[in-house]
């Protein structure tokens, strides 16, 4: 989980609950360098062909994927004047992977459900055959892009698309 205990969080009040980080566009800078180039102008969200990309806190550029999938299209890099948004040759989008409670997930709890695996083009989220028709449900960090296309199709909200624990920079951690 990415958190942060910034100080906006401090003057709302917050000083015990700490804040995940917003899921940014994609080719975002790190979160400090992008809340500093942003100007908020807004024109990323009209020029994202999924319409995921919403004005969040602060009136910054998040993205939401209740709304929809990132096809990684490049639109809302390429619209982005102020350099927030860096599309470059050779890199990833973004360091993000899809994550499963498996608490509430329907398959891992024995009910037929495939809607997860049944959206995802990276064949990330597979399942496995088992017993009476149930299937043990499988999902490959490796194989994830964080497009989040598995995210709106599931029915009991069991998954959610967060940084990679192994990309979480020094400055993330030490907030």
């Amino acid at each position: 989980m990415t958190l942060s205990a910034s100080r906006r969080s401090f003057l709302r009040g917050r000083l015990t609950e700490l804040q995940k980080l917003p899921i940014r566009p994609p080719w975002a800078l790190v979160e400090s360098d992008f809340i500093t180039a942003c100007t908020k102008c807004g024109e990323c969200g009209p020029v994202c062909t999924e319409s995921i990309i919403v004005t969040g806190d602060g009136g910054y550029p998040e993205v939401d994927f209740a709304k929809g999938e990132c096809t990684f299209c490049g639109n809302c890099a390429i619209i982005c004047g102020p350099g927030a948004l860096k599309r470059e040759a050779g890199l990833a989008p973004w360091s993000l992977r899809a994550r499963i409670d498996r608490d509430t997930c329907l398959s891992a709890r024995g009910v037929t459900c495939r809607a997860c695996g049944e959206n995802c083009d990276a064949r990330a989220i597979t399942f496995t055959p088992g017993l009476r028709g149930t299937a043990t449900l499988h999902l490959d960090q490796g194989a994830c892009t964080g497009c989040g296309a598995c995210v709106r199709p599931c029915p009991v909200d069991a998954i959610e698309v967060q940084a990679s624990p192994s990309t979480v920079t020094v400055e993330q951690r030490a907030s």
